[in-house]
């Protein structure tokens, strides 16, 4: 044989030698980089022991590290499509013939809220009191009797911010807080019930107070519930004080936080508080923000508000301002006092006949006016019986269910 043919074909046999022993590019045996947020490389080849065991339990018992099955391995991988430790996704099956599963996923045309068929929709329920307050209301049997018994279709959850910090609200009780409101997104999803999360901001009254804190809490769980179709976000319940304007404070405030939600949830309907106790819509309907899935929120308290809230109402929804009342009550302002009931059915009215969504305050037992509830009601049971009813609670069944 030609000895320069023979060298050739020895040089050849090397070189697939070589190949042959080097591993493929992109498997466990090499370290994949991801890049943080933050613009950080970060090493996920060998992960933490605590990061194995998470990752084990989210990928039901391999991890991030382990290589695939000789046969299984891919020959390429990139950040891309490393493997990441993530939580399972949410339930979301809707029990048939419920709220939920009829109306389907809710969006804002002109200065109405409509449901997956276009249809004009009007949100109806309760709204919670203080949930670490009142955790008892935060029931299946609960919910199911407002559905079932008053002709609900939604809950509000309202979870307190801070109220000069007491000890319950989320500032110094995250861990009960955030649960509660787990427990309630998970009850309103499997009754088939829209439900709104309530970033309850009352006392102070700057949500800006917040803005950090909102902001880690609405990406938790916008990204949460991404899937959840019946789940609404209200960023800033009572924006109030002198200078809590709603151009200089409450919309750069809303541009803050809806972005997050919108990263994870781009078609969740979202609910921006208003100044002076969300009253002030009319500021808002002179510089709305930008995003077409925004209601705005209108509060009142029947023997307080009256004709001149309403006028104001009815001048923003006829310039085409998406209005939600995610909290009103019979009583006065404070929330207690006499009711009026007078007043309580003008205002109900003017809402039926705008097909605007109202939330009732308050699904609770407290020795106050405004709750549905006496004192010493057993919240968790439902089916209560009307002797447990306050005069309140009276009047918004009988009105909710037409009787």
């Amino acid at each position: 044989m030609n000895k320069r043919i023979a060298a050739a074909i020895l040089l050849i046999a090397a070189v697939a030698l070589f190949f042959t022993a080097v591993p493929n590019r992109g498997t466990a045996s090499l370290p994949v980089m991801n890049v943080t947020e933050s613009g950080d490389a970060v090493d996920t080849a060998a992960p933490a022991t605590e990061d194995i065991a998470e990752a084990t339990e989210a990928t039901g018992g391999t991890t991030a590290s382990e290589p695939a099955p000789e046969e299984d391995k891919p020959e390429e991988t990139s950040a891309a499509t490393t493997p990441t430790d993530t939580a399972p996704p949410p339930q979301v099956d809707i029990p048939s013939g419920t709220p939920v599963e009829i109306h389907g996923a809710l969006s804002v045309d002109g200065p109405n809220v409509v449901d997956k068929n276009s249809q004009i929709f009007q949100l109806k329920g309760m709204s919670t009191h203080g949930i670490t307050w009142f955790p008892a209301a935060v029931s299946e049997a609960s919910f199911r009797t407002l559905r079932d018994d008053w002709d609900c279709n939604a809950v509000r959850l309202a979870m307190y911010v801070d109220e000069w910090g007491n000890d319950l609200c989320y500032k110094k009780n995250p861990e009960q807080s955030l649960a509660l409101v787990e427990k309630g997104v998970q009850i309103c999803t499997d009754l088939g019930m829209y439900v709104i999360i309530d970033w309850h901001v009352l006392n102070p009254g700057d949500p800006t107070a917040y803005t950090e804190d909102a902001i880690d809490f609405f990406d938790y769980v916008s990204e949460k519930y991404a899937d959840n179709i019946n789940v609404i976000y209200e960023v800033c319940n009572e924006p109030n004080g002198g200078n809590v304007k709603w151009d200089s404070v409450i919309k750069p405030y809303c541009e803050k936080i809806i972005p997050i939600i919108r990263k994870n949830d781009p078609d969740a309907l979202i609910i921006a508080g208003t100044g002076t106790w969300s009253q002030d819509i009319h500021e808002a309907e002179k510089n709305r923000l930008d995003d077409e899935n925004v209601v705005y929120a209108l509060h009142y308290y029947a023997a307080t508000h009256k004709k001149f809230l309403r006028d104001r109402l009815q001048d923003c929804y006829d310039a085409g301002l998406p209005i939600i009342v995610s909290e009103f009550g019979n009583c006065d302002a404070s929330g207690n006092g006499a009711n009026d009931l007078t007043e309580a059915a003008q205002w109900l009215t003017t809402l039926d006949e705008l097909h605007i969504g109202y939330f009732n305050w308050a699904l609770a037992d407290k020795n106050e006016s405004c709750c549905a509830f006496k004192p010493g009601t057993d919240l968790a049971s439902g089916n209560w019986p009307d002797g447990n009813l306050t005069e309140s609670g009276e009047f918004i069944k009988r009105w909710y269910t037409g009787g």
